[in-house]
C-alpha cells in the first residue's frame, strides 16, 4: 500500500513563510506527476502547484511568485515553499501523486491526509 504523508503546516502571520513536505512510501515503482492541492472551508479543492509527469511545473495564478515547488525524486518527496503568505492561503493542503506500482502498470492516484495551513491577519 502507498502512503503520502504531509508535514510542515501550521499557524503563521500574514507575510510569513512555511515549507511543506510530502513523502511517499510503500510499494512504489515510480512516481509520475506529484504536487499540492488545497481546500478551504466551503470551497472546492484546487491545484496549488505540481510537477507534471513530464517534469514541468504548474502553479495556480494566485500563488505564482510566492510559492515554489521542488522535489527529490530519488526520495519520492515533494516540497512546497510558501512565502509572503496571505490569509487567503488558509486551507488544508493535500499532497497528490500518480504512482506506478510496477513497470507496465497504469498509475494510481494517491492523496495524503492533508496538513492545515492557517494565515492570520
Amino acid at each position: 500500500q502507498v502512503q503520502l504523508v504531509e508535514s510542515g503546516g501550521g499557524l503563521v502571520q500574514a507575510g510569513g513563510s512555511l515549507r511543506l513536505s510530502c513523502a511517499a512510501s510503500g510499494n512504489i515503482f515510480r512516481i509520475g506527476a506529484m504536487g499540492w492541492h488545497r481546500q478551504a472551508p466551503g470551497k472546492r479543492r484546487e491545484l496549488v502547484a505540481a510537477f507534471t509527469s513530464g517534469g514541468s511545473t504548474n502553479y495556480a495564478d494566485s500563488v505564482k511568485g510566492r510559492f515554489t515547488i521542488s522535489r527529490d525524486s530519488a526520495k519520492n518527496t515533494v516540497y512546497l515553499q510558501m512565502n509572503s503568505l496571505k490569509p487567503e492561503d488558509t486551507a488544508v493542503y493535500y499532497c497528490n501523486a500518480g504512482v506506478y506500482l510496477r513497470a507496465g502498470w497504469l498509475p494510481n492516484d494517491y492523496w495524503g491526509q492533508g496538513t492545515q495551513v492557517t494565515v492570520s491577519s
